[in-house]
């Protein structure tokens, strides 16, 4: 499994519903050499359960080729040709090449194996960038799947080219979880919630985990520390307390 957030031990994998989605996503973008989207807030755990999918991919399907590519803010329809063609050679591309000879190039090497693009902080793309990645995966000799994953913004950026928006196959939001979720699923999440109270556990959401996996991963890895320090193996009031401390008051400033 991926690693959780700060190197959190102890913690198990959530069964949220778009954690489950996500692996049946990749599947049938997969068997369909399609396109589709995991977009959402940061810390809601689009990149654990991307991370979870391609592991599950690896080990049921090894003829499956796959190509992780991430980008700095608004890069090139130049630099995304490069960066594919060298992530698919693995080799820095020479220097003199168009781009119509590297999309050439992209387009023979993308034609087999069967592969799986997966294309991180997409939301930093800009519309040249998308039309060369859609204008690849269009062309009849290629044969691979393109997941596009995303924070804030990524569906507005991605759904504002009609030839896009129309060719993706499947789409998943990921979202803050609810207060009635939190719960059940954070006693879950990590033996010293084990058998804790539901309101304090609902405390702890609305100062500090806000529904999101990676705050509640910060809070955990703060809080366990403290419980081990203190010969504890559950939370209680005056953990949580000092968790809070420790971690700014537990608000935002």
């Amino acid at each position: 499994m991926p690693r959780h957030f700060a190197n959190l031990t102890g913690a198990a994998t959530l069964p949220t519903s778009t954690f489950q989605l996500t692996a049946r996503i990749v599947d049938d973008l997969v068997a369909n050499c399609a396109m589709g989207v995991l977009h959402g807030p940061a810390g809601t755990g689009k990149t654990y359960a991307m991370e979870s999918a391609l592991e599950d991919q690896a080990a049921r399907n090894p003829g499956l080729a796959v190509t992780l590519l991430s980008f700095t803010s608004q890069p090139t329809m130049r630099l995304v040709g490069d960066q594919l063609l060298t992530e698919l050679t693995g080799a820095a591309t020479a220097g003199g090449r168009n781009r119509f000879q590297i999309t050439a190039k992209l387009i023979d090497l993308l034609a087999h194996p069967k592969r799986l693009v997966v294309v991180d902080e997409a939301q930093r793309l800009n519309s040249n960038c998308i039309e060369m990645l859609r204008h690849l995966h269009d062309d009849r000799k290629t044969n691979f799947a393109l997941l596009y994953v995303g924070g804030d913004g990524c569906w507005e950026v991605l759904s504002r080219e009609p030839m896009l928006r129309s060719r993706i196959f499947r789409r998943l939001p990921f979202r803050p979880l609810g207060p009635a979720e939190i719960p059940d699923l954070i006693r879950a999440y990590h033996p010293i919630y084990e058998g804790a109270d539901t309101e304090l556990l609902r405390s702890i959401d609305e100062t500090y985990g806000h529904g999101t996996m990676r705050d509640w991963a910060s809070f955990t890895h703060t809080a366990a520390a403290l419980c081990e320090d203190a010969d504890r193996t559950r939370i209680d009031a005056e953990v949580v307390a000092n968790a809070f401390t420790l971690l700014g008051g537990g608000v935002y400033a």
